[in-house]
């Protein structure tokens, strides 16, 4: 989970696992899940925290 925290990382939409950059690149730069081998990706944003004002 530390190189997936590190850089930008992937969700396998069917099996959840988390995928790192680095790890596609070393596979050849193809998007493919690493455990199941899904081809779907979506990808993991930080959560945002908005502020609005009250007023």
């Amino acid at each position: 989970m530390s190189e997936a925290s590190e850089g930008l990382s992937y969700e396998c939409v069917r099996c959840s696992a988390k995928v790192a950059t680095e790890e596609l690149k070393l596979r050849g730069g193809g998007i493919k899940c690493t455990f199941c081998g899904y081809r779907i990706l979506r990808k993991v944003r930080p959560p945002v925290i908005k502020r609005v004002s009250a007023e």
